[in-house]
């Protein structure tokens, strides 16, 4: 990784720094994109397949109806007349009776034929009472012994209430489990994490992009050519015995284009594309990474050739028993030795390739880097200006841009962002222009957009007038150390208008990329940084909270400088300072570590003292400076420089009020 100082927005803040926003689980832990129709699914079952159980459900369930309801009529009462009902309780034969407003049920006390049946005897019986039977039936039934009771003989209940009091515990039961079955399968596991569920199939010509959809990083892509040409002719290199690397690493920091450069490479070459986040594998139960793993792998080799990319892999992927790897995790592990052994497991001839993503490769485990695994690691760069412009291009094709956009000065006032910066430039400069009613996106535009990105949102605050001064001061003190420092960034624009957390902003960027920093750079860096502290005591005589972004980033280059860029003599060539880790862990002496405490504080007392040193035989460019900015509040590059009277560098700007 790039151990040099980073400046994502190129502004020096007074006040506090401005906290960063803080940052659903698919159905399977991966997605795909141009699996052949009918391939997607893999192992799915078929519709048919899917009601094969709630068919033989319910195939037992009639069985079972017809079993009890065939029981039920044999045990049922059988109808019988009035007039054969009043034989019988004349004959004495009644045994019992129960009454429910005109309806009769009973048993005999020794069976008869059935009136008009052929030999059918029967024993329990039912009637009705017609409504003009003047007969008093009490009377004649306690005459002939039988019980009249409040009970029916035969309790009666249908079929399905038989069988719903009969299997209601299993019913629940078996509803119980259904309901966490599927839940579990719509969360992409199974029972308690396991296991996988159904994806819809993704339309492959929606989502499908290729190496035109890619801009400014052409070296990366002609490295990752030979990928593309394996997966469109692989008879070609298996002819002469070669064989495809198994895995691809792609290394580099956020935004400059990984996830979209895989996707690329597997829409260029025309086949399967499985991609899937480190962190989805990982659940609470030991074994399920490994299985999901296990999973996607098999579905790749069914449609293959196809590409699997891995974003993250550093979350599961760091090294086991380091000092930088937190402990223990059993699930991580497994995880990881399931993709090491699927690796193992490709013979060259299936045109499986496995593709990574990480921003931090320094953490990754051996075993994942070494040949037979990710046999080729790519460092995918923040890109230069020309790619800068080729990645413009390519947001903007749906943009309607105003004839004043030039595409080469906004990409010569962005050194240092990645592709994701520049998308996110082109939005917020059609944002601006829809809020502003306009029909295409101008200058303008990008300009203010540029502003917001890099400076922050303004704050419409009410400032008090001597805070207001002293803030003009601060300022002014950065903005004339950049512009008499030798080789310093150019100063762009310098505002007291609060912009998120910071009372006011100067903002520098240089006029072209920057791949090394010597020393004499960077302490004009932290000269900078300390200005407007400096100015503050050189005019006032006092030290405001306005100065502690400026102590955390003057800090942080001179702590990197004699802890890891061995720019101090006193410490020497060596690294002191591991990036991720304890230094005390990886050796590191106390008293080693004091020195470079020591030089950390010598490095930023000189650059502070160069600072006020400056700003005294500067005073007067200082004072024009912020009698400008209290009438202004807001002055460009010309307007700096022509108030301090020092020449202007050559080069152009993008700004919301000044023209190239």
């Amino acid at each position: 990784m790039d151990d040099r100082p980073t400046r994502p927005s190129g502004a020096t803040r007074r006040g506090r720094p401005s906290p960063q926003p803080e940052t659903r689980a698919p159905e399977r832990p991966w997605r795909t994109e141009g699996v052949p129709p009918g391939q997607d699914d893999g192992d799915r079952p078929s519709r048919l397949r899917r009601l094969r159980p709630l068919a033989v459900a319910l195939l037992a369930y009639v069985l079972l109806f017809g079993l009890v309801t065939w029981q039920d009529q044999g045990d049922a009462p059988v109808p019988v007349s009035y007039t054969e009902f009043s034989d019988q309780v004349d004959a004495r034969n009644v045994a019992e009776v129960f009454a429910r407003g005109s309806t009769i049920q009973g048993e005999l006390r020794a069976a008869r034929p059935v009136p008009g049946s052929s030999g059918e005897n029967y024993k329990q019986f039912a009637t009705e009472r017609p409504t003009f039977a003047e007969d008093d039936l009490l009377t004649r039934l306690e005459d002939a012994g039988a019980t009249v009771s409040a009970e029916p003989v035969v309790e009666q209940r249908g079929a399905l209430w038989n069988l719903l009091i009969s299997f209601a515990p299993i019913l629940l039961l078996v509803a119980f489990y259904w309901w966490l079955f599927r839940r579990q399968r719509q969360l992409g596991a199974g029972l308690f994490g396991g296991g996988s569920s159904r994806r819809k199939p993704v339309d492959p010509e929606s989502v499908r992009v290729t190496f035109d959809d890619v801009a400014g990083i052409d070296e990366v892509e002609a490295e990752i050519s030979e990928v593309v040409d394996f997966l469109r002719n692989p008879d070609k290199y298996r002819r002469l015995g070669a064989r495809a690397p198994k895995g691809v690493l792609l290394a580099g920091p956020p935004g400059t284009g990984k996830t979209l450069l895989a996707r690329a490479t597997a829409g260029e070459a025309g086949v399967p594309f499985f991609s899937a986040s480190a962190s989805e594998f990982i659940e609470l139960i030991v074994g399920v990474g490994a299985q999901r793993v296990r999973e996607l792998f098999a579905e790749a080799r069914k449609v293959a050739p196809a590409i699997v990319f891995i974003d993250e892999i550093d979350t599961i992927g760091r090294s086991r028993g380091s000092a930088v790897a937190t402990g223990g995790h059993d699930e991580r592990e497994q995880t990881l030795n399931q993709i090491l052994t699927e690796m193992d497991g490709f013979s060259g001839a299936e045109g499986v390739i496995v593709m990574a993503a990480t921003n931090r490769p320094d953490v990754l485990d051996p075993a994942l880097l070494r040949p037979g695994r990710f046999d080729r690691t790519i460092t995918v760069n923040p890109p230069d200006l020309d790619g800068r412009y080729a990645i413009l291009q390519v947001h903007v094709r749906g943009v309607p841009l105003a004839d004043d956009v030039d595409l080469h000065q906004v990409a010569a006032v962005t050194p240092g962002m990645t592709g994701a910066d520049l998308a996110n430039l082109v939005n917020q400069a059609a944002i601006g222009a829809a809020r502003r009613g306009a029909d295409t996106v101008s200058a303008r535009d990008f300009g203010e957009a540029l502003e917001r990105i890099q400076l922050g949102a303004e704050r419409d605050v009410v400032i008090p007038p001597e805070e207001r001064r002293r803030t003009a001061y601060h300022e002014a003190g950065h903005a004339l150390l950049g512009m008499l420092q030798p080789g310093a960034d150019p100063v762009r624009k310098v505002t007291i208008i609060p912009r998120g957390r910071a009372l006011g902003v100067t903002l520098s960027t240089p006029e072209a990329d920057r791949y090394g920093y010597d020393e004499r750079y960077l302490r004009g860096r932290i000269t900078g940084a300390l200005g407007g502290m400096a100015a503050e005591e050189e005019v006032f005589g006092v030290v405001t909270t306005g100065a502690e972004n400026d102590l955390e980033n003057s800090t942080r280059i001179a702590r990197a400088m004699a802890g890891r860029w061995g720019m101090s003599q006193r410490v020497g060539p060596v690294s002191v300072l591991p990036q991720d880790a304890d230094p005390r862990l990886a050796g590191v002496s106390d008293a080693l570590l004091d020195t470079v405490d020591e030089e950390v504080r010598r490095i930023s007392e000189e650059c502070y003292a160069e600072a006020r040193r400056l700003l005294r035989e500067n005073r007067d460019r200082l004072e024009a400076i912020v009698e400008r900015l209290l009438e202004h509040e807001t002055l460009e590059e010309p307007e700096i420089y022509a108030a301090a009277g020092i020449p202007r560098p050559s080069g152009r700007h993008l700004g919301a009020t000044v023209p190239a």
